[in-house]
């Protein structure tokens, strides 16, 4: 259940079924010319438990993390995880045994104990998950496999984080949010694109008013991945790829949505309103097959639906607008835009620069590094260890560790998880309904004017 690479085939059909069925359900949203019924504010659900904004963690001294999913990405964060202080890897999961131990002997070569080691078949996380040594399970699998894992997780007294997106559906992401509340579980959507350097700049000039009113935003995620997606061993079972056979919409939506709803604080003053959405033609994937796959190959089989680029134009309820695109498909240097614009001035990444009034002037733009004052404190702070991401995984989960121990609240809470990747589902509605503007649920079941932490928290320890 890696999300990245292992070698133990392809997916159980349980999976593939999972799979299937969200598909064929619509995402969870039917009915309307878009199919988007169940989005709308009329159909948010009565809350079951009390509110998880604002709740803080328990304090302790040391966070004991479960890891399920031991591939790519799995392993690379377990260099991450063990390199935070007070942060102990406690037991891992995987049907790939190899994959476990591996990673069991990196912790023990660490210098900590021995992880427990779950691998007794696709159900082995619920054992994981019922254990009274773990605090805190990391689900690092592929995407149909998200919802049961955080679920099991917060059922058995954890709580839980999830690589993206943390659900492909709208009904599921009720289901993280009512489950979070009933159990008083954090449920958090990691890889979140929220702790870069440049991303925690701009988040800082945003609140210090430096772009005056705020205007517009962009994010994405333009990544080329199609040497990936077509490779026997880089995801298991080519997992990933099927995705493109199934659902055309933007499949990744947090990378480029997370660190814009942050500059805009959505859910903490705004929010996400509505999302139009239009598709490219799906060419790439097929003629990429056609140039490096062997006749005879399963591949040759599938029929890609999922257009090679998606474009989306999300409103917010101050009437804001962001820009999200999804691209893996087509040959693009990677890039996630990362664009924010205001009545005083704008940033453009890749590569970074600034246009601030009054300061600059004839069209001419700043050198970013200039602002470095700007930094948030835990850029200031805090070394970014042995990196990831230019840094940012390791601040994640630094800042992460640092909330738990001394109990207090996330950074980012199910709300914010669940209304990032929301547009998976949604742009699916509204392409299929020709770019019709199709509702966002309101997880927040209308507190989102409520002040509460978020990425830009304090220093808890000046």
């Amino acid at each position: 259940m890696s999300e990245g690479e292992t070698d133990h085939g392809a997916l159980s059909r349980r999976a593939l079924l999972r799979t299937s069925a969200a598909t064929a359900a619509g995402l969870g949203i039917s009915g309307l010319p878009g199919q988007a019924a169940a989005a709308t504010r009329e159909d948010v659900p009565a809350r079951q438990g009390e509110s998880m904004m604002g709740v803080p963690f328990e304090a302790r001294d040391e966070v004991r993390m479960g890891i399920i999913g031991l591939g790519n990405r799995g392993s690379a964060m377990l260099a991450q995880i063990l390199a935070v202080p007070g942060v102990r890897v406690t037991a891992l999961c995987d049907v790939d045994a190899a994959a476990v131990r591996r990673a069991a002997r990196t912790v023990t070569d660490h210098g900590d104990p021995e992880p427990a080691q779950h691998t007794r078949g696709e159900n082995d996380f619920e054992n994981l998950c019922a254990r009274d040594d773990v605090d805190f399970v990391y689900v690092v699998t592929p995407w149909e496999w998200h919802v049961p894992m955080a679920v099991a997780a917060m059922r058995g007294g954890k709580h839980v984080g999830v690589e993206c997106p943390i659900a492909p559906s709208v009904a599921d992401l009720w289901e993280l949010v009512d489950t979070s509340e009933r159990t008083r579980r954090h449920c958090i959507q990691l890889e979140n694109c929220c702790y870069g350097r440049n991303e925690m700049r701009v988040l800082r000039l945003a609140h210090e008013g430096r772009f005056g009113t705020l205007l517009h935003g962009a994010g994405a995620y333009i990544h080329d991945l199609r040497k990936e997606l077509f490779s026997d061993s880089y995801y298991a079972g080519e997992w990933r790829r099927a995705w493109h056979t199934k659902v055309n919409g933007d499949l990744y939506p947090t990378h480029g949505l997370g660190p814009v709803a942050s500059y805009l604080d959505i859910n903490r003053g705004d929010r996400l309103v509505s999302i139009s959405s239009l598709g490219s033609p799906a060419a790439s994937l097929a003629e990429y097959r056609e140039r490096h796959v062997p006749a005879g190959d399963p591949a040759w089989r599938e029929d890609y639906v999922k257009g090679d680029v998606t474009m989306s134009l999300i409103r917010t309820e101050l009437g804001r607008i962001i820009h999200l695109v999804h691209d893996v498909s087509s040959p693009h240097p990677y890039s996630r835009l990362n664009h924010l614009a205001g009545s005083k001035g704008v940033f453009e990444d890749y590569p970074p620069r600034i246009y601030l009034e009054p300061e600059m002037s004839d069209h001419a733009w700043g050198d970013f590094a200039d602002y470095a004052s700007y930094d948030h404190w835990l850029w200031k702070e805090v070394d970014p260890g042995p990196g990831g991401h230019g840094g940012m995984d390791y601040m994640m989960v630094y800042r992460l560790a640092q909330t738990m121990q001394l109990g207090l609240p996330p950074d980012i809470d199910v709300y914010d998880s669940a209304a990032w990747s929301a547009p998976f589902a949604l742009s699916a509605a509204s392409i299929s309904a020709g770019g019709t503007a199709v509702p966002f649920p309101d997880f927040t079941r209308g507190d989102w004017t409520t002040p509460h932490p978020g990425v830009d928290s304090p220093d808890p320890t000046p």
